[in-house]
């Protein structure tokens, strides 16, 4: 069994059962520390001493979670793509895709406001050749992209947006929401501020959201 392979087979085996609550709230607590430990320090600086410290927990007890540092990390990686996947997966050829790309442009700047440390991880690892979720990706983004991008060639027939790529359209909305995420402090150095508040994601979303519209040629675009 390949790397990858093993890693999956033991988060799944991991998974078995329905967890308690106090084991979703210390696998909710070692992730949120594990994201930034890793957005800090890279997979290769990150210590699970430190993790475990930053949960609040002992190394034993996150180990009973996470049996390895290899597994925690593909487990924040998969728990951050999918978190990522909800809203994209809630976009229907029965929507209007106005309001459906907004819907998603305002809940991915919303969680690079709240989940900032998810997206550098993520942004790390793509830097790096996806060694650790490349074949995730491929199995599970690449066909719902495929999914989506038929929709969106169906609302073009429709007369409903102009003729674009539907690809390089999410490609465009990613690297305009996690920027918020990934740059944020030069986001903020730019504005003469310490960090961007809540208006600032605000402000960005609306801003996304009216260039993407108005772009595309969207119905309700205006």
């Amino acid at each position: 069994m390949e790397g990858q392979e093993l890693i999956r087979a033991q988060i799944s085996k991991r998974r078995q059962g329905p967890p308690t609550r106090i084991q979703r709230i210390n696998e909710a607590r070692i992730l949120e520390a594990a994201e930034e430990i890793f957005a800090l320090n890279g997979y290769s600086g990150a210590v699970l001493e430190r993790i475990a410290e930053r949960a609040g927990i002992s190394k034993p007890n996150l180990l009973y979670y996470f049996k390895s540092k290899k597994i925690l990390y593909q487990e924040v990686l998969e728990h951050t793509v999918e978190t990522w996947l909800v809203p994209l997966e809630e976009i229907e050829e029965s929507d209007e895709p106005a309001e459906a790309f907004e819907r998603y442009i305002r809940i991915k700047v919303e969680y690079s406001r709240t989940h900032p440390f998810a997206s550098k991880v993520w942004a790390n690892e793509l830097i790096h050749g996806a060694p650790h979720i490349g074949r995730y990706l491929k199995r599970r983004l690449q066909p719902l992209i495929d999914e989506k991008a038929r929709i969106i060639e169906h609302w073009i027939k429709q007369g409903k947006m102009d003729p674009i790529d539907p690809y390089h359209l999410f490609f465009i909305i990613w690297a305009a929401t996690q920027t918020y995420a990934d740059f944020g402090e030069q986001a903020a150095i730019v504005k003469g501020k310490k960090q961007l508040t809540k208006a600032d994601f605000d402000t960005a979303a609306d801003t996304i959201t009216a260039i993407v519209l108005k772009g595309t040629g969207m119905v309700g675009a205006g």
